[in-house]
């Protein structure tokens, strides 16, 4: 390593220095497997960046492929796996010997062209000279970019870098004590006697696979083992963690992994490799880097300001053996409290109760001047036992204080504090963890208050897009819920409807567009919109769904959607059913038997133009429950979806059909919370009183408007209504006739009673809508009909119907 040396160490800066002192220590060891990530590391702690990664050849030397990478994830600076050499890539120019520094202007500039970070970051690209060649690769997040140290370091690192790694067997044979290496494809793992030692198994009892020594950990502490063993999660930055292994005997024993991804080369697959030991071996201290790295790893993986908090907390309590940690974000002078530990109000001073507010305090700054002043300088400031402080500050930490502002480009986006109790004695090594750790946890703070307000701004946008509350509909109960996923922000495209149709009818829809993005939710709202539309118009639950389906064909996008439309007469207790690739209906019936409707389905939507969309019966007799979800509540990686189904009709029977609400509640809390969660649920009570209904179809003869006076006041008379039957008579002739001379095609008149109210309506073939004239001259000979109409009913209007309207006119009969 020549040209890493201190040759003129005159006039350099000491964080060069020490950068090169740490890098002849590192390049001293030669043979470390982990050589090339600890060369990478001192980019992060030296040269400020916050990703870091060697680019190496491909076998062919068509491909450069990330060999090694440490820091953020790469996925946040739009770092790819593999560039070509002969691209335009800063990867590729720097491997052609050109060094590549691009700050935001640049990469915005580029953005267009080539796949590059976003305009939030500073890039640096120095080639690899010897070892095959290659580049190394840096992101930086400070708002003022690589100054003149950066860069330097940066080259060291370089240079570093040049030196012949040691080699490692494509089977990992190069095992050290403690050490384990698994094939990420096979999932065959090799590991000494010493670890089969620690999990209880004999050498040849072990048969090669790492399922077998997951199965021997304590249930709990599985999650967060697949968490490492899962190559999508382990793109970067090493992993730790404690967890424990069944004994024969006593209890469990506690122990500690360490791994790392290596990345596969052209004909070797990807390997995790690293140590288990049993963690009460182990020393309580580790490195300044490594404790860096742990904070930078858990940092990673956090997403919300919670998240960020817990993982500050993780990383700096048990190494500075502190006594109290608080974290907070600082809004409009005030210093909001996201994370406490302990949580107990009990352990922070009595200020900071009597600003308790829900969960957590607000800590005012007003009151702390020392922490307003720290606070204003943004740089980390510690405070032995017995400094003068006010008492808020002095009751977190009587034995000692450090004080951490979180910096996030030009701002503060909050403050760390951290107490002890007893008297601390703070090295210089703590110091420059405290500031390295403060650096990193602004950065993330700053991304999880963009993600808390894209969540917010999700779940705001998701609620608009379905129904604020349902109709009250007459002879029935409708409930409906739904539950975001857990696993994300993304939008979902789970959605509900209930739509009140004439003649006591009522539409029940639910459905799932494919994906969660801001697509599918828009999609989502078109479909919702689309289908209510339809409905309304009065077209049969098979012409709505196949209106549906041609709409979002003509939509040109790439998703398509399941739905299930359930038309039900309220009169009757009948319904027909539609499905469109999703879920069939769930009957509860009232001695508590649950049916899966045996309800024939067609394709999704917008998958087929031209599909058909078969009704099925169903038949509803007084307290029958109809219960429509989408997969989210049946569905999960455990069990497919028919035996979610059967799970689904099983709580259904178990539950109290008098009270919807709280059994709604119930199924959704048994939800997997993987997916979207819809759940549209519907009590059939049945009409206390149905309406009295009769037709008459008007035949284009020059009587019709007699007939079908004459037809209205024979049925008012059998229905008994014998007053206020001018007014009626009067309103039919001006309908019809209005009917028959602007319009072509069949007319149809209906009427039905219902208590009081009697309803008159003439349906034609015409879709347009007759309009109230402002004036009449006397000497007009028509445009008299709606005026009249208007004047002797209680209300008239029109409704679509499928393939023109009907004009209605109510009267308010006399007991």
């Amino acid at each position: 390593m020549a040209n890493v040396v201190s040759e003129g160490a005159a006039g350099r800066s000491t964080r060069t220095l020490r950068a090169e002192g740490a890098l002849t220590a590192i390049a001293a060891d030669p043979e470390s497997p982990d050589r090339m990530r600890r060369i990478l590391e001192q980019a992060l702690v030296f040269a400020g960046a916050a990703f870091a990664a060697v680019y190496r050849p491909s076998a062919d030397g068509e491909l450069l492929y990330l060999a090694e990478s440490v820091g953020v994830p790469r996925t946040l600076c739009g770092v790819r796996d593999g560039y070509p050499v002969a691209g335009r890539a800063p990867v590729a120019e720097a491997h052609r010997g050109r060094p590549v520094w691009l700050g935001p202007d640049d990469l915005a500039a580029q953005a267009e062209s080539r796949r590059v970070p976003s305009r939030d970051f500073f890039l640096a690209a120095l080639p690899v000279r010897g070892d095959g060649g290659g580049c190394l690769l840096a992101v930086g997040e400070r708002a003022d970019g690589f100054d003149a140290d950066d860069r330097f370091c940066l080259g060291l690192v370089a240079d570093a870098l040049a030196l012949p790694a040691p080699a490692v067997t494509a089977e990992g044979a190069d095992l050290r004590p403690g050490g384990f290496s698994l094939a990420m494809d096979t999932g065959r793992v090799r590991v000494g006697e010493d670890i089969l030692e620690l999990f209880g198994l004999d050498p040849d009892d072990f048969d090669g696979r790492v399922e077998t020594l997951l199965g021997l950990t304590v249930p709990e502490d599985l999650p967060s083992l697949m968490s490492v063993v899962e190559a999508d999660h382990m793109t970067i930055g090493d992993r730790e963690l404690e967890f424990r292994v069944l004994q024969p005997t006593g209890p469990p024993k506690w122990l500690r992994l360490r791994g790392r991804l290596v990345q596969g080369g052209e004909e070797r697959p990807a390997r995790l490799v690293g140590s288990v030991a049993d963690a009460s071996t182990l020393r309580s201290d580790i490195t300044d880097v490594a404790r860096i790295q742990r904070l930078a790893a858990a940092l990673a993986t956090a997403v919300t300001v919670r998240d960020v908090g817990k993982a500050v907390v993780a990383a700096l309590r048990r190494p500075l053996r502190a006594d109290r940690i608080a974290l907070a974000e600082l809004e409009n002078e005030r210093l909001v409290v996201t994370v406490l530990d302990p949580p107990e109000p009990e352990a922070w001073p009595e200020l900071w109760r009597a600003e308790w507010r829900t969960e957590w305090p607000d800590a005012p700054v007003r009151t702390m001047p020392t922490l307003a002043a720290a606070l204003r300088e943004g740089r980390a400031r510690i405070w032995p036992a017995g400094s003068p402080l006010e008492t808020a500050l002095a009751e977190v930490g009587p034995g000692g204080l450090a004080m951490l502002p979180l910096p996030a480009g030009n701002r503060i986006a909050g403050a760390c504090l951290i107490g002890w109790d007893t008297p601390h004695d703070f090295g210089p090594d703590e110091r420059a963890l405290l500031t390295a750790a403060a650096g990193l946890a602004g950065q993330a703070l700053m991304r999880a208050r963009a993600f808390d307000a894209e969540h917010e701004l999700v779940g705001m946008l998701q609620r608009q897009l379905l129904p604020r509350r349902l109709p009250r509909l007459p002879g029935a109960v409708a409930v409906a819920r739904y539950l975001p996923s857990t696993a994300g922000l993304e939008l979902g495209g789970d959605w509900y409807d209930v739509i009140p149709l004439p003649d006591n009818h009522v539409a029940l829809v639910i459905g799932d567009v494919q994906g969660h993005s801001a697509g599918a939710a828009t999609l989502m709202g078109q479909m919702r919109t689309a289908l209510r539309a339809y409905a309304v118009e009065g077209h049969p639950p098979d012409v709505v769904v196949s209106h549906a389906n041609r709409l979002l064909m003509d939509m040109e996008t790439d998703l398509f959607a399941t739905c299930c439309y359930v038309d039900v007469d309220l009169e009757e207790g009948f319904a027909w059913c539609v499905r469109a690739g999703h879920l069939p209906p769930v009957l509860r019936h009232p001695d508590g038997r649950t049916e899966i409707a045996e309800a024939e389905g067609g394709p999704p939507l917008g998958v087929v133009r031209q599909s058909d969309f078969p009704m099925s019966p169903l038949r509803l007799g007084p307290g029958t429950m109809v219960a429509l979800t989408t997969d989210g509540l049946v569905e999960s990686p455990d069990s497919d979806i028919d035996e979610g189904m059967d799970r689904f009709a099983r709580q259904l029977s178990a539950a109290d059909p008098a009270h919807l609400g709280p059994v709604a509640d119930a199924l959704l809390g048994k939800a997997p919370r993987s997916d979207d969660v819809a759940l549209l649920l519907m009590r059939y009570d049945g009409m206390a009183s149905r309406p009295l209904r009769e037709s008459w179809t008007v035949w284009r003869v020059p009587q019709a408007v007699g007939h079908a006076r004459r037809f209205t006041r024979r049925t008012l008379r059998s229905w008994g209504v014998t007053a206020d039957v001018d007014g009626a008579l009067l309103a039919v002739s001006e309908l019809v006739t209005n009917a028959l001379v602007h319009t072509e095609g069949p007319v149809r008149l209906d009427i039905s009673l219902v208590n009081d109210r009697l309803r008159l309506a003439v349906a034609d073939a015409s879709p347009r809508t007759p309009v109230k004239p402002t004036s009449i001259g006397w000497e007009a000979t028509g445009g008299r009909g709606i005026l009249l109409v208007e004047a002797v009913s209680a209300a008239w209007g029109t409704l679509p119907v499928s393939g023109g309207k009907q004009v209605w006119a109510e009267f308010v009969l006399r007991p």
